[in-house]
């Protein structure tokens, strides 16, 4: 496939970590003479701009944690003026304050830039045509796409989310070559096209591009098989840019390739905080160094990853990372065993029988946590056989014991029983008082 920006793309690492160097300093700079949360962070470190003098000096500045940002709401992370800000994205806020990110002109043209990279590593062309269905709005990842798509020259369809048989009746009618959206909404339209009796197979479909909620390589096979398409995985967050800060490439589909002459990433020791070497798994930091409104510096995304230097098929030279296999907060705690919906998701994608809808729901009884794992079956094995389902939900209990240490209820239940989403698909209820 084409790259679309080859000279950064494929640029040798020597020459990378020059440029990288140059707009880090730079960055650095601009941010402790604006944004006083910078300056105070770097004053009580002991640190002045000038004392970074190359990429390892990273590691002496302390940490932004998600936190910092909701103490400085709404504004007072922006590094330039208000009249400069074309742009505010926000967080949906439900675990506190929403997050706040602005966007200068440049960093639009910078975010559509990387998206249009991305779009070209998914194999994407001006001639293609790409069915839009991330929401759009406040979240970041409808008019990142979009925005990309129009950079790259393609034709957008933005459909956003929901009016899920419309949607179906477009793809049908305007021949989409791309579809973009996050997993488990993706499996929602295939649940209501095969209800209207689209298949798949007959659309024009030939790459996906899924992202804003982890997946698994089961779950790839799943959207593959249904879809009949290559699914990409995409990897961003609003606090960094948005979508585009990487994605794996149509030829290998082996991580994602972080794009590091607009971001410095490091994946740490969450315990330690110091870096651990590349194949090794840890929460991933990212800096970025060419945000005008909103930079960000070693910015603790909570998602656990780890990075791979070799070199790929592709030609393109920039590191990847690992598909992210969850969050640290995303982490359940049950009776000591540390526990991520992904890893569930793995066992429960290994009986065929078994759809890509599930939900854990976690409570405490008599001061003991207690994990039910619900999970849809095809219909046509729903059925009066109530022994067989029994012994499958054993079988996939004793799965789950074996796999993860963890011992776990499983409940099969019929399709959809589990509530649909139109975005990000709820995977976790936890109950507990804790």
């Amino acid at each position: 496939m084409p790259i679309y920006d080859i000279d950064f793309e494929t640029m040798p690492r020597e020459g990378l970590e020059s440029i990288q160097l140059r707009r880090l300093q730079t960055t650095i700079e601009r941010v402790y003479a604006t944004v006083p949360f910078y300056k105070k962070s770097f004053d009580k470190a002991g640190l002045k701009p000038e004392d970074i003098q190359s990429l390892d000096d990273l590691r002496r500045i302390p940490f932004t944690v998600k936190q910092d940002l909701r103490d400085n709401y709404p504004y007072d992370m922006f590094a330039v003026p208000m009249e400069q800000v074309v742009r505010i994205h926000a967080s949906s806020g439900t675990t506190g304050k929403p997050t706040v990110v602005g966007y200068t002109k440049r960093d639009i043209n910078t975010w559509a830039e990387l998206m249009a990279r991305s779009l070209s590593a998914a194999g994407a062309t001006p001639g293609d045509i790409i069915h839009n269905a991330f929401g759009y709005g406040l979240f970041t990842g409808g008019l990142g796409a979009h925005y990309g798509a129009e950079k790259l020259g393609a034709s957008v369809i933005p459909v956003s989310g929901g009016n899920t048989k419309r949607q179906i009746t477009i793809m049908k009618d305007f021949k989409p070559t791309i579809l973009c959206g996050t997993p488990s909404y993706i499996l929602h339209l295939a649940e209501v096209a095969e209800e209207m009796g689209v298949d798949f197979h007959d659309l024009a479909f030939k790459s996906g591009i899924f992202g804003a909620e982890p997946w698994t390589e089961n779950m790839r096979a799943e959207l593959e098989a249904k879809l009949d398409l290559k699914a990409i995985d995409i990897y961003g967050l609003s606090e960094v840019i948005g979508p585009g800060v990487s994605i794996e490439c149509y030829e290998e589909q082996r991580g994602l390739h972080v794009f590091e002459d607009h971001f410095i990433v490091e994946v740490i020791d969450p315990d330690t905080l110091e870096p651990v070497p590349h194949g090794q798994k840890g929460e991933l930091v990212f800096t970025s160094i060419t945000k005008e409104a909103f930079p960000v510096i070693r910015y603790r995304t909570k998602d656990i990853t780890s990075l791979n230097p070799a070199p790929c098929t592709c030609g393109r030279t920039h590191i990847r990372m690992d598909k992210p296999s969850g969050r640290t907060d995303d982490m359940l705690i049950i009776r000591g065993v540390n526990v991520f919906p992904s890893q569930i998701e793995s066992v429960l994608m290994e009986t065929k029988q078994i759809l890509p809808h599930y939900q854990l729901e976690v409570d405490r009884k008599e001061n003991l946590d207690t994990l039910t794992v619900k999970v849809e079956i095809d219909e046509e094995l729903f059925s009066d056989d109530i022994k067989g389902l029994q012994a499958m939900e054993t079988k996939i209990s004793k799965d789950i014991k074996e796999y993860l240490g963890v011992s776990a209820r499983v409940l099969l239940v019929e399709p959809k029983t589990i509530q649909r989403s139109q975005g990000k698909a709820v995977r976790v209820i936890d109950k507990r008082v804790i």
